[in-house]
């Protein structure tokens, strides 16, 4: 199996807990007399499953991205730095919302605020972190089609 695909399968199984947990939810309390919707003993069977293959994946995910080379360090390693580009854009952003606001004043006694950093120059700072996140983005993804996930081998370790 190839990495974008237990990324995928990673995401699927975290949805179906997600749906799992509310159907739970929906059978946990029922008035006298009636009946759950569902089984809730069988739901939570389904949930303990779902639940162990994420952790299969995860940590199959995991090993692979830590042992899988990419420039001069790990995938693991250019996962980090792909994270903290899109954490800072997500800060630089909310700093021009912010320093952007503007507010109608409808005279000359109301309160007047100002910018207290050029937001020019900070756009153009998100454009740059968009710009490079987007280019290191489309090089992990080519990647994950091109790595095979490591198989799993019931003692937390890993071959290739």
């Amino acid at each position: 199996m190839k990495l974008a695909e237990a990324l995928i399968l990673r995401a699927d199984c975290q949805k179906r807990i997600v749906q799992l947990q509310q159907r739970l939810i929906r059978s946990a309390k029922i008035q006298e007399g009636e009946q759950p919707p569902e089984n809730p003993n069988e739901l939570i069977t389904e949930l303990e499953a779902v639940s162990a293959e994420l952790a299969d994946l995860i940590k199959r995910i995991n090993q692979t991205n830590s042992q899988t080379p990419f420039g001069d360090g790990t995938l693991s390693d250019v996962l980090a730095e792909r994270d903290i580009l899109r954490l800072k854009r997500g800060a630089y952003d909310s700093l021009i919302q912010a320093a952007s606001i503007r507010q109608e004043r409808y005279s000359r006694s109301e309160v007047r605020f100002i910018s207290t950093v050029a937001i020019a120059e900070i756009q153009r700072e998100v454009d740059t972190l968009s710009r490079d996140y987007r280019e290191l983005d489309a090089q992990i993804q080519a990647l994950n089609w091109q790595t095979d996930v490591v198989e799993g081998n019931g003692n937390g370790g890993a071959s290739r």
